[in-house]
């Protein structure tokens, strides 16, 4: 099916990069641009291509462009993480996207639906899929010398969510036939479609894919200069971003002191602000990724308190401090427990301080009890492994393992610094804590962090210390089971909690 002509994009006057986003500049409450810092403006003379201003115009100049060109311009700068500039053009520009899933041709209707699906939009994976298939459902053959059209489609099948039994057909069909034609593809594409199969879209972080995506992009005969030169800023600034965030991580770990009071605990602050700098994106939110750090830091010095520290007595005071949330509540514990009561107390109060000037609602009740759930989540296990109590199930395990992987906790301090849920929350009988009553999005994320965990990542830290394991139990109850066969199931549950949610 041929494309038609598109709706024309017109850029209007943009802010520079670094400008503070005025009230008549957001968009659904939110900054259209990036947040001034003041390191960040010191910097931008330096950082910033003297053209910067109009590299925006140019990216997507007053013309207009087939619908297959505009959606491949959208991918590119989702793919180089610069498309919160252009979100209102992007939303405006979704028509082709609607029209072009219905065509012939496999890049264009596997790109729109792609675009759309990321989107929110309710397409069907069986619906655009069917044309390219035959009556026993299997893609035509003829489909596998399109390697443009068998990367997005690869691309699309990692969009499961479950239930759509034609892209996991996409994801095998793909894939094969993608092996097959690197050894004669040209080394730029080859490079790229290999980097695909071992990193594929939607199982990687976007940010990190960005570098290899440019070079790409850099490699083909025709080329969007000021796309490249945005991307670079881009690159340029958040590197910049995250050193400084990074250092003033680092101070703040060392003045607290409690690796050194407590030798047996972790140590890697920095590797703990990995996860705040992957998925907080943009200089608006950076005060967010250092304050989650602080809290990721004591969730691992508090795990390594109930593994390798605490007695079982001197534990379960601790948590019944945690439950009394006052200053004065740990002072028959251990020093090194003070200490860690301390800065947690501390630094929840500092967080919740800021969501009330930020958001005009003071969260400090709600952490508390997520915290509260948290200890008693690390004292079920303590119980577990320190006494004679017959072993839990596997499943009682991994249920109790969703709290103690702190993620539930973490995302409790995130929200309410973004001001998500303050409103409900004002009703202290009616609202629960997020720890309380776990959405499914954060308790599969969870589930997900927790049987990695299990497989294996904790080995990778040299810890000591013991607190159960999925294969173990699993092993338990499923005799016959190697465990092989138990890495394997874990392995399969990985992929049925990420897609079946």
């Amino acid at each position: 099916m041929a494309a038609t002509p598109a709706r024309t994009f017109s850029m209007p006057s943009v802010e520079p990069l670094l400008r503070s986003a005025s009230p008549a500049a957001t968009r659904n409450g939110r900054p259209r641009g990036r947040s001034i810092i003041p390191w960040a403006a010191a910097a931008s003379n330096t950082l910033l291509p003297s053209n910067f201003d109009s590299l925006q115009h140019q990216i997507l100049q007053q013309r207009r462009e087939s619908g297959r060109e505009m959606m491949a311009t959208i991918d590119n700068l989702k793919r180089l993480c610069i498309d919160h500039y252009f979100e209102e053009e992007i939303q405006s520009a979704m028509g082709a996207c609607m029209h072009l899933i219905h065509s012939d041709d496999l890049f264009d209707a596997t790109l729109a639906f792609r675009l759309m699906r990321e989107a929110g939009h309710d397409v069907s994976a069986d619906d655009v899929l069917r044309r390219f298939t035959d009556g026993n459902g299997e893609f035509t053959l003829a489909l596998s010398k399109d390697v443009r059209g068998l990367l997005s489609l690869h691309d699309m099948s990692h969009l499961d969510m479950g239930v759509e039994t034609s892209l996991h057909k996409a994801k095998e069909f793909s894939s094969k036939h993608l092996a097959s034609a690197i050894r004669h593809l040209e080394p730029g594409l080859a490079r790229y479609v290999r980097q695909s199969l071992d990193h594929p879209y939607h199982l990687n972080l976007m940010q990190y894919k960005a570098r290899h995506h440019l070079s790409y992009l850099q490699s083909l005969p025709t080329r969007n200069i000021a796309m490249e030169e945005l991307a670079i800023a881009e690159f340029q600034l958040n590197k910049l971003q995250h050193q400084q965030e990074m250092q003033e991580i680092k101070r703040w770990w060392m003045d607290l002191g409690l690796a050194q009071e407590i030798p047996v605990a972790r140590d890697q602050v920095l590797k703990w602000y990995m996860w705040p700098m992957s998925i907080l994106q943009g200089s608006s939110l950076s005060r967010n990724r250092i304050e989650i750090t602080k809290i990721i830091s004591l969730v691992y010095v508090v795990d390594d308190i109930f593994d390798l520290v605490g007695t079982l007595e001197e534990l379960s005071l601790l948590t019944k401090a945690i439950k009394m949330w006052n200053t004065a509540a740990p002072d028959s514990l251990p020093s090194c427990m003070r200490s860690c009561y301390d800065a947690l107390y501390t630094i929840t109060n500092e967080i919740a301080d800021m969501a009330q000037k930020e958001h005009g609602f003071n969260p400090v009740n709600h952490l508390r009890k997520a915290w509260a759930v948290l200890f008693d989540g690390f004292m079920a296990e303590s119980k577990w492994l320190a006494t004679k109590q017959r072993a839990p199930g596997a499943e009682d395990y991994l249920r109790n393992g969703v709290v103690t992987s702190g993620v539930p906790l973490i995302f409790a301090h995130l929200f309410y610094l973004l001001g998500q849920d303050h409103v409900a929350s004002t009703n202290e009988d009616a609202a629960k804590p997020l720890s309380d009553d776990i959405p499914p999005a954060i308790s599969c994320l969870a589930k997900i962090l927790r049987l990695w965990d299990d497989l294996g990542s904790a080995k990778d830290e040299a810890q000591e210390g013991l607190d159960g394991s999925y294969r173990d139990l699993y092993l338990m109850e499923n005799p016959s089971c190697t465990p092989a066969d138990a890495e394997e199931y874990m392995r399969r549950l990985i992929k049925g909690v990420g897609g079946a949610q």
